[in-house]
């Protein structure tokens, strides 16, 4: 079995991608848009709503693809309305192998956001960091440290 993520937006899926595929490099392996659904009864988009992105994948290593799309009104269940930060309780942890990449991935995913615990050693023997990023998804880094 394979665990993903899967996020949600509210108009900024594609900036927040590319911001994710500069970090992570690879390439999109599915991208789709609003506009490109089939014509349906009662189903209208703006033409700013043609161009957000109905669902897009990068994967970001052999095991895990990061997935995500922009929230529509028309497709969400009645009450559920998205807010950007309700996901308190939920992080990405990214566990690097190495020191240097883990800083690589702290400093470049918390770019314009919102630091919460700086990039430091733990008594659990992890360099470990957590941060918001500037698209408001929760990211915690924690490399183990090799005993020297």
């Amino acid at each position: 079995m394979q665990l993903n993520h899967y996020l949600n937006f509210q108009g900024t899926t594609e900036a927040a991608f590319n911001f994710y595929k500069s970090v992570f490099g690879g390439e999109f392996s599915y991208l789709t848009r609003y506009g490109e659904l089939p014509q349906e009864d009662g189903v209208t988009f703006s033409e700013q709503e043609k161009n957000y992105i109905l669902h897009i994948s990068l994967p970001i290593n052999d095991f895990t693809v990061l997935m995500a799309s922009d929230v529509n009104d028309q497709f969400c269940a009645p009450n559920s309305i998205f807010s950007q930060g309700t996901n308190h309780y939920i992080s990405i942890n990214l566990e690097p192998h190495e020191e240097k990449e883990a800083r690589r991935l702290y400093a470049e995913l918390s770019v314009n956001g919102q630091i919460e615990m700086p990039l430091d050693n733990t008594f659990w023997g992890a360099l470990y960091g957590a941060f918001t990023d500037q698209f408001g998804i929760k990211w915690m880094i924690n490399c183990q440290l090799s005993e020297a």
